[in-house]
């Protein structure tokens, strides 16, 4: 649970954290755009030099970076042999009655990659950006959807109140697992279906604790009169500088580059 980095903030001066957090949501929207729009080796080849452009730009150690795809090695182990055994195409050895080809090879390498430059380009957005800062983007990025009645502030709250909440779980769970560990209890051993059924007894103290938590945030937020809507200040209002409206290009070159490819 310690490996989940979505949702986590990682404090650095760089030139991606400096990014106002609207040039940020539209970067990360084109990039997974994008990396369902490629469809050759030279289109994943533009995608990860831009993935490691902005790695480098971010200060972010890709060590740390990685740590998030070990919650995605069950996702990524099933869609791969999916495809690789369900795709038509020339074979390349036999497993019974599965069958394994060069053509399902091709497409599980494609969807191997793409699933990994997911999860790190998401990752890339909540680590240089804070749920202030993100809650902040959403709402005046969708502020002209407030003209039809939807409630944009509220949405943009959840969403950032839900992401704060990741590592926060994460943790608790750490928590409540070695607590449990010093019991007796036994997480490691024996089959998927032990472990599964081991993770169980986590659940319900899991649940009360995060309803605990609501709680008590909700109880916060009316201490405070919170309040949503258009009245609402900001401390530190949202101001599209000269590197925004560089990083805007650099992603349109980009877009039409992968496109064209």
């Amino acid at each position: 649970m310690r490996d989940i980095t979505l949702g986590q903030y990682y404090p650095a001066q760089s030139a991606i954290h400096s990014l106002d957090p609207r040039t940020k949501l539209l970067g990360t929207i084109v990039y997974i755009v994008s990396l369902f729009v490629a469809s050759g080796i030279h289109s994943y080849l533009i995608a990860t030099a831009m993935l490691a452009l902005v790695i480098v730009l971010s200060h972010v150690p890709f060590k740390f970076l990685t740590r998030g795809l070990k919650a995605i090695v069950i996702i990524l182990i099933i869609s791969v042999s999916f495809n690789i055994f369900l795709t038509d195409g020339t074979p390349i050895f036999k497993i019974g009655p599965l069958k394994a080809t060069w053509e399902g090879l091709r497409i599980a390498a494609f969807m191997g990659i793409r699933l990994i430059f997911l999860v790190m380009g998401s990752s890339i957005l909540t680590l240089t950006t804070t749920p202030n800062q993100l809650t902040d983007g959403l709402e005046r990025g969708l502020k002209i959807l407030n003209k039809i009645k939807v409630p944009v502030h509220e949405i943009a709250m959840m969403m950032s109140i839900a992401l704060r909440f990741i590592p926060i779980l994460s943790e608790e769970t750490d928590k409540i697992m070695k607590a449990q560990m010093a019991r007796g209890a036994d997480f490691e051993t024996g089959g998927l279906i032990k472990k599964a059924k081991a993770m169980i007894p986590l659940l319900v103290p899991l649940f009360i604790s995060a309803f605990r938590r609501a709680s008590d945030l909700a109880m916060a937020m009316e201490a405070r009169c919170y309040h949503g809507g258009e009245d609402r200040t900001k401390f530190k209002p949202l101001k599209f500088a000269r590197r925004d409206y560089v990083a805007l290009a650099v992603l349109l070159i980009y877009l039409v580059v992968v496109i064209v490819l």
